[in-house]
């Protein structure tokens, strides 16, 4: 591999890492996930969430994303989805009581497979993902260095190995952090809190997205 395109990789790695430790969606969902429902299911939603970035990076390498970031309609389709997804995140989170109940202890939490299709979810609904592999990573495309397609996925596998070792460290350090909300009162106060999270960053992720 070339000096040149050695410190186009470190420039995109870098890039990569920025972009993720950048509070959003994701962020916020893990964190939420994490405190009331443990590691478990926060590593079970980051699988998704990976897979739904695998998911972009493939379409873009097929020239899907292209069509995404062109169209009005599906832009703002994938947008108030994402929204309403989000909102709906929070209404769950606030509503729900088992996790706050004298049984509470006994209950299973939420299965990984459904911790592993909402992080799916969620981060198909997040145009921001489509948009970072159309305006972002072409930049880091070099011509005469291989196929674009090729590039595209090695770039692309670079950025979810980043993004997953980020909601990874979320995850683990908001897992170690449940015990320290143990009893009923704080799990109802903590749950409440990120359900209000959710709900603000659904509302901040409407107005930054917008075009």
């Amino acid at each position: 591999m070339s000096e040149v395109a050695s410190s186009s990789l470190l420039a995109f790695a870098l890039t990569c890492l920025v972009i993720e430790i950048t509070p959003g969606p994701n962020m916020a969902y893990l964190a939420a996930l994490s405190l009331s429902q443990g590691a478990r299911a926060g590593v079970a939603a980051v699988a998704g969430i990976a897979l739904g970035l695998a998911t972009y990076g493939i379409a873009v390498s097929l020239g899907l994303g292209a069509i995404i970031e062109s169209s009005e309609f599906l832009y703002e389709a994938l947008r108030w989805a994402g929204v309403v997804y989000l909102l709906w995140l929070a209404w769950e989170a606030w509503a729900a009581e088992r996790d706050v109940s004298p049984a509470a202890d006994s209950t299973p939490g939420v299965p990984p497979w459904a911790a592993f299709r909402r992080g799916l979810i969620t981060n198909l609904l997040n145009p921001k993902a489509a948009v970072f592999y159309v305006a972002i990573l072409p930049e880091f495309i070099r011509t005469g260095q291989g196929s674009i397609t090729s590039q595209t996925l090695m770039l692309s596998a670079i950025y979810v190995a980043i993004a997953t070792a980020v909601h990874l460290t979320i995850v683990l350090l908001a897992g170690r952090m449940q015990a320290m909300i143990a009893t009923a009162d704080k799990r109802r106060k903590v749950r409440r809190a990120l359900a209000v999270l959710l709900a603000v960053i659904a509302v901040w992720f409407a107005f930054s997205t917008r075009r």
